[in-house]
């Protein structure tokens, strides 16, 4: 999974990168210090994992694994290439999901691009520029579909469709916002819109908000409604407290999470929800050699499962001996999930569920 993370300049956007992350990423207080996307990569927290790793004591251990790209700050006037702008929308294609950080807290000493802090505004700034952005893309395939269907009649139900969702988006709305059909979405799967990317809104708030009552911030209330239109997530978040705690040990960190009445960090946070965004799940393989947990997109089939371990255990996919994590850890393993026929045999149409331990039997 490679998450983006956008927003305006001095919002707090590398501050939680470098937290989220460790990676160092310069912060500073002026508009685009960050100019090439800096990249981190973490590995997503498992518990499950971590049990498994105790049962079966493996020489190599393989989480997941999450990419951070911290993209430059964006302007207005980006989607004709103002500020930074034919950069920050060249990186934010090739990710799978944007973390939108908006600034929902007041600091005299942080100066603030349009002068002072407007979270709506400032989501407003940065999605007018991916509609702007897609609405060239959008009007070139318009074209392109009516000029051939000058020979194919049948091409015109698409073209009401794609000019439906062109006015939809003139109105200056996100594509994400616009509630396709089944066939919709497939027709648009080949024109990758930018403002039909999942987002999370990372409400970043002053450390006081974040530990007192952030519901009543009106900034986080102004974030969380839009989020709502548009069936986005919302994450309230401090980035100066998630700095403060990434060079702790976990004693430490989970002594002041609680102190938060936090059970877990905001990387945890963050991963939980974009996996839950993007659909996605976990299965795990565990043995003497390896403990490791694969991403798969939910419904995901056994043997496309089987293909993210090797091409070969898709093409020559003969079952699948499966067992719930929660039941393979209460018999201690897979002997005695076995003896107590918790383990299941399962051919090609199974579709695999979050936490299912694995062995694929293959022939090829």
């Amino acid at each position: 999974m490679k998450l983006g993370m956008v927003g305006l300049p001095n919002v707090g956007k590398s501050t939680l990168f470098n937290a989220l992350t460790n990676a160092g990423a310069e912060s500073a207080n002026y508009p685009f210090c960050t100019i090439e996307p800096n990249v981190g990569v973490v590995s997503v927290p498992d518990e499950r994992l971590d049990k498994l790793a105790e049962m079966y004591k493996p020489e190599k251990f393989t989480p997941a694994m999450l990419e951070f790209v911290d993209i430059a700050g964006l302007v207005k006037g980006a989607s004709n290439g103002e500020g930074l702008g034919n950069k920050f929308l060249a990186n934010i294609r090739e990710v799978d999901a944007i973390i939108h950080v908006v600034r929902c807290f007041e600091n005299d000493n942080i100066v603030h691009v349009d002068g002072s802090i407007g979270a709506k505004r400032d989501i407003e700034t940065i999605n007018l520029e991916l509609i702007f952005s897609d609405i060239e893309i959008l009007g070139r395939r318009i074209d392109r579909e009516k000029k051939l269907a000058k020979g194919d009649k049948s091409l015109q139900k698409e073209i009401d469709f794609l000019e439906k969702l062109m006015a939809h988006l003139e109105e200056g709305r996100s594509a994400r916002s616009f509630d396709f059909s089944e066939d919709e979405a497939e027709i648009i799967k080949s024109t990758p819109l930018l403002s039909n990317k999942p987002v999370i809104y990372a409400a970043n708030l002053s450390e006081d908000d974040f530990r007192n009552n952030y519901e009543e911030n009106e900034q986080y209330k102004a974030v969380k409604a839009i989020a709502e239109e548009e069936n986005s997530a919302v994450l309230p978040i401090c980035a100066q407290i998630e700095a403060d705690i990434a060079d702790m040990d976990a004693e430490e960190k989970e002594l002041f999470l609680s102190d938060l009445n936090l059970t877990e960090s905001g990387l945890s946070r963050i991963i939980k929800t974009g996996y839950s965004l993007l659909g996605l799940i976990s299965f795990l393989t565990a043995g003497p050699q390896e403990v490791r947990a694969w991403t798969i997109t939910k419904g995901t089939k056994a043997p496309q499962a089987a293909g993210k371990i090797h091409t070969d255990f898709e093409k020559g996919f003969i079952r699948a001996e499966v067992v719930s994590f929660d039941d393979l850890v209460s018999c201690g393993g897979m002997t005695g999930a076995k003896e107590k026929g918790l383990v299941r045999l399962e051919g090609k149409d199974y579709v695999m569920q979050d936490g299912d331990v694995v062995l694929f039997r293959f022939n090829v």
